[in-house]
């Protein structure tokens, strides 16, 4: 039965965007005023709350240009967009009627950000995801982070309990947010929360916001940072050894920051991207792949590079990323396997994230079913050889399964994770 869902399994590729003013001080996004986490890398300079908050009267991103963002987004082939309307630091990147502390208000910008951004996602039919914070450090039933009440750095699990009067106040405020994001800017695919450690369960009441933000809008998807009521997993920075049962995606950075940040120059390579890519799409998730503006309001330079870069990849094996299936029981080889089916058969992918210096072997393959091999970024054919395991053959098994021995010239193995098509016929 197809539900609402269904669009996100397969969807392979998203891109999120962590943007506010700490940009403008090269301060990582909130986490900047609590000098970063116990235990987390990296460590951050904490800078003072004060300090911190009124950094957004200056904040003005000039250089903000939502249709050549949403330009850059799309030439990577992401399906989807999730994008920062507010931050743990309660700075919302959207006119809020309930705040003032927004980019259309406080800021000198005085534009509403976010209402750019998704006339330019939906001009190019890009799904649209809000990442929205639960807490609100700035907001004062929070109540509102000084440096006499935060741990710098931040534990997890310590924040200011407040009486049940205050706590409803701050609720309300919450889920009035919540309200505007999903009635004031059409549909919206996904809420993705966040911050779900700072209180309890039982504070946050997860049941109760699940089902307003279904009454507002039936089909917007949330995540499981609404713990017990998400519709899908976020596993952060690693892709999980065992895939989860339900869907799924991977929340990546390209260097080690959310936002951007003045030095944090430890960027992931190209090649490093892509085998993030293959290994999440190739198990059934989706890679949601993180860029942090400058405070000017412009993708960095080695952002840029290897977004477009990742775009060529995903353009020339267009039909080896989304909507995959496991590939069929049985199959093995040292690089990550994936498969479609079609009329007249199965394309199993194979992902050379590890360089086959002559040739590349797979196993358990239906050897007489082999009807070719090609490489999917060229169509190239490539020779192989199909050679049944002897204990199926002294069986006489009709189907024998065994070993498919492709021959990888240089020319293919040397290029940037070639992806080869086994090509099945049916039993």
């Amino acid at each position: 039965m197809s539900t609402h869902a269904d669009w996100f399994h397969g969807a392979a590729l998203g891109i999120f965007i962590h943007f506010g003013h700490a940009a403008s001080r090269g301060w990582e996004l909130s986490w900047q005023m609590t000098g970063g986490v116990v235990g987390q890398f990296p460590p951050r300079e904490p800078v003072a709350c004060e300090e911190y908050f009124a950094n957004a009267e200056s904040f003005d991103p000039r250089a903000f240009d939502a249709k050549g963002w949403v330009q850059e987004i799309a030439a990577t082939g992401a399906t989807y967009v999730v994008f920062t309307t507010k931050h743990h630091d309660g700075f919302a990147m959207f006119d809020s009627a309930l705040s003032d502390y927004s980019i259309a208000r406080t800021a000198p910008f005085g534009r509403d950000l976010l209402r750019e951004l998704v006339d330019a996602l939906r001009e190019r039919d890009l799904r649209i995801g809000f990442y929205f914070s639960l807490p609100d450090w700035h907001h004062e039933a929070y109540p509102r982070m000084t440096d006499a009440t935060v741990h710098k750095p931040y534990r997890v699990g310590e924040y200011v309990r407040t009486d049940a009067a205050q706590w409803g106040e701050f609720r309300d405020f919450m889920l009035g947010q919540v309200t505007e994001l999903l009635t004031n800017y059409g549909t919206v695919d996904i809420m993705w929360f966040d911050g779900e450690f700072d209180h309890t369960a039982e504070e946050w009441d997860f049941a109760a916001i699940r089902e307003h933000v279904r009454a507002l809008q039936p089909h917007c998807l949330v995540n499981d940072r609404l713990v017990g009521h998400g519709d899908f997993r976020t596993p952060e920075q690693q892709v999980p050894a065992d895939a989860p049962a339900e869907p799924w995606e991977v929340c990546l950075t390209m260097n080690e920051s959310w936002g951007w940040t003045s030095d944090d120059h430890r960027w992931k390579s190209v090649p490093t991207i892509i085998g993030y890519l293959v290994d999440t799409i190739t198990a059934g998730g989706n890679l949601l792949l993180n860029v942090g503006p400058t405070g000017e309001g412009a993708f960095p330079a080695e952002a840029t590079e290897r977004l477009r870069a990742l775009g060529r990849w995903v353009a020339a094996n267009n039909e080896a990323v989304y909507g995959l299936d496991p590939a069929p029981e049985g199959l093995s080889a040292p690089v990550p396997l994936a498969s479609k089916s079609h009329d007249d058969g199965d394309r199993v992918y194979v992902y050379c994230t590890l360089r086959p210096w002559d040739r590349l072997a797979v196993s358990g393959v239906p050897v007489r079913r082999v009807t070719g091999v090609r490489v999917v970024s060229t169509g190239g054919e490539l020779a192989y050889d199909a050679v049944a395991s002897l204990p199926e053959v002294h069986a006489g098994a009709t189907d024998p399964r065994g070993d498919l021995l492709i021959a990888v010239p240089e020319g293919v193995a040397d290029s940037l994770v070639p992806v080869l098509e086994i090509q099945l016929s049916r039993a």
